[in-house]
């Protein structure tokens, strides 16, 4: 597999175009966890709030579109005012929903419901493509990182 290649980037925004393949969910966390750092600080820094609930999401929106989704193409980073937008472009136009009610000691199908619970907001829009899946956390960074508009 070849690297991601970068659409777009800024101050406050990244945009990837994937590459195929299995290792696609950690190629993306590592994206999102390497902006997330430069944006608002280590995950782990005292005073830093829900860095790793953004890579954990990551993790399952990208599982879910390479499980369920087809292929996913595209990987979109926001930085606004604390809060992180991160979305997930795939091949399949057919919207996420759950498969029954979730049991926490099931092995799988728990993406849907940890999207429920950690992020302030999610949704799906179509794409030309398939379909994007797109999230947002509010995460309260370092002070002294300004949030460039």
């Amino acid at each position: 597999m070849t690297g991601p290649r970068v659409r777009r980037a800024s101050a406050r925004l990244r945009r990837y175009e994937l590459a195929e393949g299995a290792g696609v969910v950690r190629e993306c966390r590592d994206l999102a966890q390497r902006a997330l750092s430069e944006w608002f600080g280590s995950a782990g820094q005292p005073g830093l709030i829900a860095v790793e609930d953004a890579l954990l999401l990551v993790s399952e929106v990208v599982t879910n579109a390479f499980v369920h989704g087809g292929v996913p193409y595209e990987l979109g980073l926001d930085r606004t005012d604390g809060r992180l937008w991160v979305q997930v472009s795939d091949t399949n136009p057919v919207r996420p929903r759950p498969h029954g009610r979730h049991h926490a000691g099931a092995p799988s199908g728990h993406g849907l419901y940890l999207l429920e619970r950690l992020a302030a907001a999610w949704g799906c829009v179509p794409r030309a493509r398939g379909k994007a899946v797109w999230f947002e956390v509010e995460v309260t960074g370092r002070p002294d990182v300004p949030d460039a508009t």
